[in-house]
């Protein structure tokens, strides 16, 4: 089925001429909103795990992740070419000395064409950015901003550890080093109602991004969310929710904007609620048909102004 959004996946196949994965590399980094610079509990929806998707560990060198994680897309993806993809916790958090090192490392692989460093507003500055702006002649260059939402009250109440002028500082900034493009990560359900999900989507098309990542709040075992969820302080939505408010969504959106997920949270063993996120294809096909009986994309209703 036509995808009605335009697909990241899709996106690199069409700029690189081959499929384009992620691997997905823990380098041990911490979190100011872990280690008690900002706060010592942390976003109430992360785990132990800093949002760390695969089963890599940190005892590994950067170099053999990216060799593990090479051979095992290839082998089940049939993958050609790869972003070393930073992943767990706030992936610019040190020195830009030992940053240096640890980018570097990641794009030794000859099928390597790219890097991905997912962070914080409120971890990055002018000398990180420099650094960050070297790789862009040769390897294609993404920072990942974990925004979540625009409205400070909800930042505030999911301990987020900076507001949105934070944010909007840091993402200006960041647009002043041509090359490196920026993807935005949002969460819905997070103790808002649609027009605020909304509000969410109309500020952030206005800055037109270059890359946006939906994900649902969900309860991961060990988090704040889920103590809150079985102590029934919160609900989630249903599939059927949740599709419609993501194609609402992406209506606002600019068109050539990315969208790098829209489905699946969390490792099955970990999640606790809602379980039909665990159905990552079933969610997209169902996206791909709301579309469909809408006759409606990505889109159209992006306004600039």
């Amino acid at each position: 089925m036509e995808k009605r959004y335009n697909a990241y996946s899709e996106f690199l196949k069409q700029k690189f001429g081959a499929k384009v994965y992620k691997i997905t590399l823990d380098a041990g980094f911490s979190c100011p909103n872990r280690d008690g610079t900002i706060s010592s509990c942390g976003c109430i929806f992360c785990d132990d795990g800093g949002s760390f998707s695969q089963a890599h560990s940190n005892r590994l060198s950067i170099e053999d992740q990216v060799k593990i994680g090479a051979e095992t897309l290839k082998n089940r993806f049939k993958a050609q070419k790869f972003m070393s993809y930073f992943q767990a916790f706030s992936n610019t958090y040190k020195p830009v000395d030992e940053l240096e090192k640890i980018y570097t490392a990641s794009l030794n692989h000859p099928d390597v064409v790219g890097i991905s460093i997912g962070t914080r507003p409120d971890c990055v500055d002018d000398d990180k950015l420099k650094l960050i702006h070297t790789f862009t002649p040769d390897y294609y260059t993404w920072i990942e901003y974990g925004l979540q939402t625009v409205h400070d009250k909800t930042l505030l109440k999911i301990n987020r550890g900076h507001n949105y002028d934070c944010f909007l500082r840091m993402y200006e900034k960041t647009r002043e080093y041509s090359g490196i493009n920026v993807c935005l990560h949002i969460i819905l359900n997070l103790f808002e109602n649609y027009d605020e999900m909304m509000q969410t989507a109309q500020t952030i098309a206005k800055l037109e991004p270059d890359g946006v990542k939906i994900h649902m709040l969900c309860a991961l075992e060990g988090t704040k969310v889920a103590e809150m969820y079985r102590n029934g302080e919160i609900d989630f939505m249903t599939e059927d929710e949740y599709v419609s408010t993501v194609c609402d969504f992406l209506e606002y959106l600019p068109p050539q904007t990315t969208i790098h997920r829209l489905a699946g949270n969390g490792l099955r063993t970990e999640l606790v609620a809602p379980r039909w996120i665990g159905k990552k294809l079933d969610t997209l096909n169902r996206i791909d048909r709301e579309f469909l009986r809408r006759d409606s994309r990505q889109g159209s209703r992006f306004k600039l102004v």
